[in-house]
């Protein structure tokens, strides 16, 4: 892949204002496979000031919102022209496996970018109330302004579409930061950009590192921050925010719990888990880990689950016969195995894995799938985001210990619960606290649907109506009769008597504060 040499700033090519470059590794080889610029706070300046313009002076936060739309709809016929190289370059910057990457990490968000349009067509922008007082009230949805959109490494393309597509609708300007480990395939999107009728100033792309995200959550040009990632950086972003009394939506991380009932199939079982708690090497923050099954049956899932994991086929993330790739980072590498370890001095039994490196694999951030059992909830393994392919098999009495052991969790993204049984998974999946549950299948990402979590999850959704909605404001607007002459509003009879009613009534309340 050739170097970049620039960024993408305001919908321009320019040369970046730094010296600073960000090398991409490919964790299959441990090779380098590009070197982008790296933003620098003057970078940001730029991208910011170009934003602010934008919005403040320029055309697009004024569009009518169909005009917005079909410039979208034009990115979505452009995006499948580039979708199968999207697929090939996230694998090759972050490791998911090339059929994930084609379905997951590239024709997904080719689909959310069509869906995000056709939820705009339907969108109640502006709405005509009663007004309890008389008068009718206008309800106005606006743009929110200056969005900062901070993107994560495992999903780079999804994530930023989530952000970038519904804010651009609303008619926001974005200046997107892409993680640097996987800043290429985002300069696919650029090129897209390019293509389409937008005004200057209204996108901006700067990779960087921790550092350039920080400067860019506190400029103070910036409206609203869109934050997607670890549940530490959340909380810096949030206190940042909540100093400058900025908006912010945070989706963070996740420990999950896949419940599986008594009269549930243990191969179907473990073919969800295998998605539900694997996918993308478990480098997911909806994975689901901790897997929560009946005491009466536990030898029986854990049995099915182990032999699942071990069948699983690791290797060259290019090879469409892979199922779980290399990890995106040796420091991630190093983690995983640092929770391995701690598994087996908790006490947990290792079932399946452990930190060697795969079978035939002699280089790569690898790690081996990995099932632990007889693992008590209150394990670190059990209560820490590994962000990894590690499952922890944790026994349960009946249905209340499972809806117990369920929300005994400082996150609440995801879940699932398995049975045949709807409507007691049903009554189960109302007394779970997550933003998401799955009945007989992992959570997926439906369009329709907002995504997002609770506690130490997140703040805010993404996806459906509620996605669209985090970019907008809502202003108010009512208008009395056009009023009379100062002569006339004098003269006996001008006010109706219901009119003097309510001033008398509102001037007892003012003498009453």
């Amino acid at each position: 892949m050739p170097a970049r040499q620039q960024l993408f700033i305001g919908g321009d090519w320019v040369t970046p204002a730094g010296a600073d470059a960000i090398e991409v590794i490919s964790p299959h080889t441990e090779q380098p496979i590009a070197t982008v610029p790296a933003a620098s706070p003057a970078d940001v300046d730029r991208a910011v000031a170009a934003a602010r313009s934008a919005f403040d002076h320029g055309p697009w936060p004024r569009l009518d919102p169909a005009e917005r739309t079909g410039v979208i709809r034009e990115l979505a016929v452009r995006y499948e022209t580039r979708r199968e190289e999207i697929a090939e370059i996230v694998t090759a910057e972050m490791g998911a496996p090339i059929t994930f990457s084609r379905s997951a990490q590239a024709r997904l968000p080719g689909a959310l970018i069509s869906a995000f349009a056709e939820l705009a067509t339907e969108h109640p922008w502006d709405e005509t109330r009663s007004g309890l007082l008389g008068a009718d009230v206008t309800v106005r949805r606006e743009p929110v302004g200056v969005v900062a959109a901070i993107v994560p490494w495992n999903m780079p393309m999804f994530t930023t579409v989530v952000k970038l597509i519904p804010a651009l609708l609303a008619g926001c300007t974005v200046v997107l930061k892409p993680a640097p480990e996987t800043p290429l395939d985002a300069y696919i999107l650029a090129e897209l950009l390019t293509e389409l009728d937008l005004p200057p100033g209204v996108v901006s792309i700067l990779p960087g590192d921790r550092e350039t995200g920080s400067y860019l959550v506190g400029h103070p040009g910036v409206d609203k921050v869109s934050f997607t990632g670890s549940t530490a950086a959340g909380r810096q972003v949030a206190a940042a925010c909540g100093a400058a009394l900025r908006k912010v939506s945070l989706e963070l991380g996740g420990k999950s719990a896949a419940v599986v009932l008594d009269d549930a199939d243990p191969a179907a079982v473990a073919a969800g888990i295998a998605v539900a708690g694997l996918m993308n090497g478990g480098q997911a923050c909806v994975a689901q880990t901790r897997i929560l099954l009946p005491q009466s049956r536990y030898h029986e899932f854990t049995e099915t689950l182990a032999d699942m994991v071990d069948s699983l086929t690791v290797g060259d993330p290019g090879d469409p016969a892979t199922q779980v790739g290399p990890m995106v980072a040796r420091r991630q590498q190093r983690r995983i195995r640092d929770y391995i370890d701690k598994g087996r001095h908790e006490g947990a039994r290792l079932l399946v894995g452990g930190t060697d490196l795969p079978a035939g694999v002699d280089r790569g951030w690898y790690i081996r799938p990995t099932l632990f059992a007889d693992v008590d909830n209150s394990m670190r393994i059990a209560q820490e985001e590994i962000f990894g392919p590690v499952l922890c098999a944790i026994p349960y009495r009946d249905d209340e210990e499972a809806i117990t052991l369920a929300n005994t969790s400082d996150y609440g993204l995801s879940g699932s619960i398995w049975t045949p049984d709807i409507d007691r998974a049903t009554a189960m999946a109302y007394r779970i606290r997550s933003g998401t549950l799955g009945i007989n299948q992992a959570y997926s990402m439906d369009p329709a649907a907002p995504f997002g979590g609770v506690k130490a999850s997140g703040i805010g959704r993404e996806l459906g109506r509620e996605g669209l909605d985090g970019f907008l404001e809502t202003k108010s607007i009512s208008a009395a009769a056009g009023l009379r002459s100062p002569a006339s509003a004098m003269r006996p009879g001008a006010h109706s008597a219901s009119r003097l009613s309510a001033l008398s009534v509102d001037h007892r309340r003012i003498g009453r504060r």
